[in-house]
């Protein structure tokens, strides 16, 4: 098959098949071939406008590449596995369509720059998908938070015990993790978005190439800037994988939550039957798989993002073939983010939260205890002092068994004579709640201005995902004409 690959002419023998098949990108670079189709309709028609190759032979270029788009969407496309990759394919399939010229496709491009402007394209709009699932999760614990503003529960640090907050506040939280993962998303979408067509090999062309036209007929911003940087670039690969592994470190944290507060011995919540699994052995089990796969499978995107960080770390200018190992780590990362994407939202729509198992647990933990230590600096203690005395007031109703807000006016008193009957009201998990009025704090007021806050910038993220992708349906509708 050697006289099949785009580089033969310089050998006098073929590669061995073990070369061949050690060398083969095709079993990755598949996902690909929608991308390397319409690029290459875009740089034939291209190269007949400036008069490159003939616009006779760029017409018969372009409605070949029609034809094969067509197939392969139908599914009727099929790849020859004793080829290299998707792009040898692609050219291979053409000239046997088209005849003669096709030979002249590959004219005034590399399979460096070429393979760039394909790869992006897949990574614009897989962050597309994923900004648009990021969304749809958020809008989930936003409903839910809508409806728990004043749901009260123990908030943790080092998980233990802090200070009261209310469920809507906790989901909240994630919100605005999700909104961060979104907005790094759609931020190097903007890095990304130049056209590597035109850099060639690694020095640019000598042919009169039109880099503008190819960069807005594939609906980039622009092309890049330098020809050498262009083909050894990955940053926006790099970047995509990082994002990745970050959103997934927010949903693994989710998934742990679930995971703790489904078990007995938290009971907060109930996971629906459709996101649980039972055991071979032990038929009261309700297991919470889909979480725990959520947090074990965010281990698979940290590892992607070694894994491209470690090909890139030494390389020389310009390309070299170990960023052939480039794709898989990214089809991997958006392949496990976006499956985790699809379960956590609706797992969270479905949960049934314990209210009353939550409050009850509130009256563990002596959660009332800095604002007992608040109350005392309102009446003039300075802080420290009032920790101490607050402290020693924890100690003793441990030793004895109570609560803060069960201690009589006199035991009060016998830790501080600012302390009194009315000390116990102001220590309610209630009014403890209600009082965290500062921006961004748990009271449902707060609240309820955060979720405001969040359904706004959602609302402007979603325009701006749906913006880009209507912009872009357009750009293929045209080219396809």
């Amino acid at each position: 098959m050697a006289e099949k690959q785009l580089w033969s002419g310089r050998f006098a023998e073929g590669p061995s098949e073990i070369t061949l098949s050690f060398t083969s990108s095709l079993s990755v670079d598949t996902r690909l071939a929608w991308y390397d189709i319409v690029g290459s309709m875009a740089h034939a028609r291209m190269l007949g406008e400036v008069g490159i190759i003939q616009k006779d032979e760029s017409d018969l270029l372009a409605n070949g590449l029609r034809q094969l788009l067509i197939d392969l969407e139908s599914g009727q496309l099929d790849l020859c596995p004793d080829l290299e990759d998707v792009h040898t394919n692609v050219e291979h399939i053409l000239t046997e369509r088209v005849g003669e010229a096709g030979k002249r496709l590959h004219t005034a491009r590399s399979r460096n720059d070429q393979v760039s402007t394909d790869f992006r394209m897949f990574v614009r709009d897989a962050i597309l998908e994923i900004a648009t699932l990021l969304l749809d999760v958020q809008s989930e614990l936003l409903d839910r938070a809508e409806k728990e503003t004043e749901t009260i529960m123990p908030g943790f640090t080092h998980m233990q015990h802090a200070q009261p907050v209310s469920l809507g506040f906790h989901l909240l939280a994630h919100v605005f993790r999700l909104q961060r993962d979104a907005e790094r998303f759609l931020d190097a979408y903007k890095r990304l978005n130049q056209c590597p067509l035109g850099a060639g090999a690694l020095a640019g062309t000598g042919h009169p190439v039109d880099r503008d036209m190819t960069s807005e007929m594939l609906g980039f911003d622009r092309p890049t800037d330098n020809a050498m940087d262009t083909v050894s670039d990955r940053d926006f690969a790099l970047e995509f994988a990082y994002d990745c592994a970050q959103a997934m470190v927010h949903l693994s944290s989710m998934g742990e939550e679930l995971v703790l507060w489904t078990s007995p011995e938290f009971r907060f919540a109930e996971m629906p039957d459709a996101f649980a699994t039972g055991s071979s052995i032990m038929p009261q089990k309700k297991n919470p798989d889909v979480a725990e796969l959520v947090r074990g499978r965010s281990s698979i995107t940290i590892g992607n993002l070694m894994q491209l960080l470690t090909v890139m770390k030494g390389l020389p200018l310009s390309y070299n073939r170990d960023m052939q190992e480039d794709k898989g780590s990214v089809f991997s990362s958006y392949e496990t983010l976006t499956s985790c994407l699809f379960m956590i939202g609706p797992m969270y729509r479905d949960l049934s939260f314990n209210r009353d198992r939550m409050a009850n647990a509130c009256a563990d933990g002596f959660l009332n205890a800095t604002d007992l230590a608040d109350h005392l600096v309102r009446k003039g203690m300075p802080f420290r002092q009032a920790h101490e005395v607050v402290g020693a007031a924890v100690q003793y109703c441990v030793k004895k068994g109570k609560k803060l807000e069960s201690l009589t006016a006199k035991e009060m008193k016998s830790f501080s004579e600012l302390l009194d009957k009315g000390s116990l009201e102001y220590i309610s998990l209630d009014a403890c709640l209600r009082r965290r009025t500062s921006s961004g704090g748990t009271a449902p007021e707060r609240v309820r201005e955060q979720i405001v806050s969040a359904q706004a910038i959602m609302e402007s993220h979603r325009a701006e995902c749906d913006g880009e992708i209507a912009r872009l349906d357009g750009v293929w509708e045209k080219l396809r004409k």
